[in-house]
C-alpha cells in the first residue's frame, strides 16, 4: 500500500494563499475582547485554543442583535420577528454549506457540536447498517467523542472496533497495516482529522479514498481543522464530516453533521419531536427529509447566527493564511521545547498542526499548567479525553499549548521563558 506519510501528506494537503496582501496578525488581536486582561497580574497569553477558541466582536454582535431585535422561534411562525429569524437561521445553514463545499445546505445538520453529530451518525446511521460481526474502524489518536458511541454501537449490535497503531511519541498512523485492516468486514472507518493531543495531520482524503474502494462508509472528525485550514467535503469524499463552532470562533453550543445527501434519506430521525415532523397521528408519524428531520424542538438559533458570522470572519482572512501561520507557531514551539533539557515532546517533528504537548522530567502535567496560569499563560493539562492513546505512551498526562492565529512568536517565547521557570521551580 502506497500511502503518503501524515507529515508528508500535511504538508501537501493546504497550499499557501495566492493573495499577496499581508494579513496584520497583530492587528486581528484587537478583533477579540478577551485577550486584552490580564490573570494573575500578567498579560493574558491565551494557548489553549484546542479546547476552545475565543470569540472576535463580530460574532458576539451577531449574537447581540439577534436578541435585541429578531429573537423569536424559526419556522411555522408567520409574524416578522419569525420571518427574520427563518431566514437568518436558514442563512447559517447556506454558510456552513459553502464554508466545507458541500453540494447543498440540505447536506448540513445542526447538533449541539462534535459530539452530537458522532453519536447522531451512531445511532441513526449505526442502529440501521452495524449487525453482529461487523467491524468499525477508527485510529488509536481518536477522541473520546469518536470512540465512545461506537463503543455503545457494538454492545447495541454485537460488532468489534478496531484500531489503526500510532507509532511511538512521533504519533503518526502506522499506514502499513491499512491493508490488513481495512478489509470487507469493516463497514465504518471514522477517523481524525488533526489530533488534539498530538497535533498529526492525517490524510483523510487518501484513507476515505481507500475505504470507498471497498465500499466503506466514512466519517471525520474535523473538530480541530475546521477552524484552521480549508475543509472541501467533496475533495476529502468522505460521507461524514463534523465539526463544532466553538473552535472556530463561534458560539459554545453549535456544532454542524455533513452527510451526503443520498445517505442521510435513508437514515431515521434521530430524535422525535416538534418541527422535525411532516404529520403526526395518534399511532404513527411521518418526518420531514434531511436536514430538519434531525433537527428535533427548538435549535439553537443564535448558536448557528453566531457561527455565521465567525465563518464569514475567518474567510475574510483567509483560511490557507491561518493554516501557514498556526503550522509555523507549531513548528516554532517544538523546536524551541525540543531545546530544553528534561523535556519529552509528542506529536510529529515535522508536518504538524499548530499545537504542541510535552511533559517535564518529575513535573505532572497539572502543575505545569497551574503554574503557568499564575504567570498569565493559559495552557490545557491532563489526558484531553485521549485515555487509551496516552495509556499507549505510558503516561496519564500531558500539558499542551495550542495556537490559533491571533497568537504570536512572542506569546511562544513566553511559553518557553515561563516553561524555564517551572523547570527551576520544581528543581527539574
Amino acid at each position: 500500500m502506497n500511502l503518503t506519510t501524515n507529515a508528508t501528506r500535511s504538508r501537501r494537503t493546504v497550499t499557501s494563499p495566492t493573495s499577496e496582501v499581508k494579513t496584520d496578525w497583530l492587528k486581528l488581536r484587537d478583533d477579540f475582547p478577551a485577550l486584552h486582561q490580564t490573570v494573575h497580574g500578567h498579560p493574558l497569553v491565551y494557548l489553549d485554543n484546542a479546547a476552545t477558541s475565543q470569540k472576535p466582536r463580530v460574532v458576539i454582535d451577531a449574537l447581540n442583535r439577534f436578541y435585541e431585535h429578531d429573537n423569536a422561534n424559526v419556522h411555522r411562525g408567520i409574524h416578522e420577528l419569525s420571518n427574520r429569524a427563518t431566514a437568518a437561521f436558514e442563512a447559517a445553514r447556506e454558510r456552513v454549506a459553502r464554508f466545507l463545499s458541500a453540494h447543498s445546505s440540505e447536506e448540513i445538520i445542526f447538533t449541539r457540536g462534535t459530539t452530537e453529530a458522532i453519536n447522531l451518525v451512531a445511532s441513526a446511521w449505526g442502529n440501521r447498517h452495524i449487525q453482529v460481526g461487523d467491524q468499525i474502524l477508527l485510529t488509536e489518536m481518536e477522541h473520546h467523542s469518536n470512540i465512545v458511541p461506537w463503543q455503545l454501537l457494538a454492545e447495541r449490535t454485537g460488532a468489534k472496533l478496531v484500531f489503526i497503531p500510532v507509532v511511538n511519541d512521533e504519533g503518526l498512523l502506522d499506514l502499513t497495516r491499512l491493508d490488513d485492516m481495512l478489509t470487507r468486514k469493516v463497514k465504518l472507518f471514522a477517523m481524525v482529522h488533526i489530533s488534539n493531543s498530538l497535533g498529526t495531520v492525517n490524510p483523510v482524503a487518501q484513507l476515505c479514498a481507500r475505504a470507498r474502494e471497498l465500499g466503506i462508509t466514512t466519517l471525520v472528525d474535523a473538530a480541530q481543522s475546521a477552524g484552521h485550514m480549508p475543509l472541501d467535503v467533496q475533495e476529502i469524499d468522505c460521507d461524514f464530516l463534523a465539526f463544532s463552532g466553538h473552535k472556530v470562533c463561534g458560539p459554545t453550543g453549535i456544532g454542524v453533521l455533513y452527510g451526503r445527501d443520498e445517505i442521510l434519506e435513508t437514515m431515521p430521525p434521530y430524535q422525535g419531536g416538534g418541527d422535525m415532523i411532516d404529520s403526526v397521528e395518534f399511532q404513527k408519524s411521518t418526518y420531514k427529509t434531511a436536514p430538519h428531520k434531525f433537527e428535533a424542538g427548538t435549535p439553537d438559533i443564535s448558536g448557528a447566527i453566531g457561527l455565521h458570522a465567525a465563518l464569514d470572519y475567518l474567510d475574510a482572512i483567509g483560511r490557507g493564511k491561518i493554516w501557514e501561520h498556526d503550522r509555523k507557531l507549531g513548528e516554532y514551539a517544538y523546536a524551541e521545547l525540543s531545546a530544553l533539557k528534561n523535556i519529552r515532546l509528542f506529536g510529529p517533528k515535522i508536518g504538524r498542526a499548530g499545537l504542541v504537548s510535552f511533559l517535564l522530567k518529575g513535573i505532572h502535567a497539572h502543575d505545569i499548567v497551574t503554574v503557568a496560569d499564575q504567570s498569565g499563560v493559559a495552557l490545557r493539562g491532563g489526558h484531553h479525553c485521549t485515555q487509551p492513546l496516552l495509556r499507549k505512551l505510558g503516561v496519564e498526562s500531558m500539558a499542551r499549548a495550542s495556537f490559533y492565529f491571533y497568537n504570536t512568536a512572542a506569546e511562544v517565547d513566553r511559553l518557553i521563558q515561563v516553561t524555564r521557570e517551572i523547570q527551576r521551580f520544581f528543581g527539574a
